[in-house]
């Protein structure tokens, strides 16, 4: 998997940018996405970020993309304990 962090200061940029990585993951915490870890998919956040939203960054903008080894230890605390596994009721 990895991890899309940002800070953009634009509340309409900030807006479009999340609906943009809700195409291809989820939120974690508010400036923070997980997405499955795949070259094309990567590749077309990189694309897309490059050709709509790059050249509307601000100088304080930011966006970092880490990847996560899948043998990485995850400590969670708080609401996000509850995110580890899915409960399905019937």
């Amino acid at each position: 998997m990895f991890l899309v962090v940002y800070d953009i200061a634009s509340d309409k940029l900030r807006t479009k940018f999340s609906k943009f990585l809700t195409k291809y993951g989820r939120r974690l915490q508010f400036s923070v996405f997980e997405i499955a870890n795949s070259p094309r998919v990567l590749e077309n956040i990189r694309t897309e970020i490059k050709a709509s939203f790059e050249k509307k960054f601000s100088q304080g903008d930011s966006v970092l993309i880490m990847n996560v080894p899948d043998n990485a230890v995850i400590d969670r605390f708080g609401y996000a304990v509850n995110e580890e596994t899915d409960l399905l009721f019937f």
